[in-house]
């Protein structure tokens, strides 16, 4: 049978990815966009999972993180397979010690076999840091 290549059904970027004892994925600290006071700030590790449906086949799936000058920040390959049309593959990309050390609009990039299936920003915004003790105390309604 001829290759059916899949459908990219999401792509989310955390700080985690867990495996429960029943086998669900708890994904921890959804990503959206990275406040800073400096950088370069570091990561520990990000996560990048992706799930794939409607194929059948042997392929395979490269990640990257990419700077605002397009510069590779991370980046992460995986084989996996589909076996029926209605099947479906989760793939969990570990970026390990990442470091980044601009600010602007990253962005995430997902290939298929080399073919770019997906590529979507995510800023990197510099935030004032409040120093302790600047910040009126919390009074709750009496």
């Amino acid at each position: 049978m001829d290759p059916i290549s899949p459908d990219l059904q999401s792509v989310i970027l955390c700080e985690d990815v867990r495996t429960e004892v029943s086998g669900s994925q708890t994904l921890v600290g959804v990503i959206g966009a990275i406040p800073a006071p400096q950088v370069p700030i570091g990561f520990f590790k990000l996560c990048l999972w992706t799930r794939w449906c409607g194929g059948i086949g042997k392929f395979h799936q490269d990640s990257r993180l990419l700077d605002p000058d397009d510069e590779t920040v991370a980046e992460a390959g995986i084989d996996f397979q589909l076996q029926e049309i209605e099947g479906s593959a989760t793939n969990v990309h570990f970026f390990g010690g990442v470091q980044i050390k601009k600010f602007g609009v990253h962005h995430v990039e997902i290939r298929l076999d080399g073919d770019m299936r997906m590529r979507f920003p995510v800023p990197v915004v510099q935030v004032n840091q409040v120093p302790p003790g600047s910040q009126p105390p919390f009074h709750p309604p009496a």
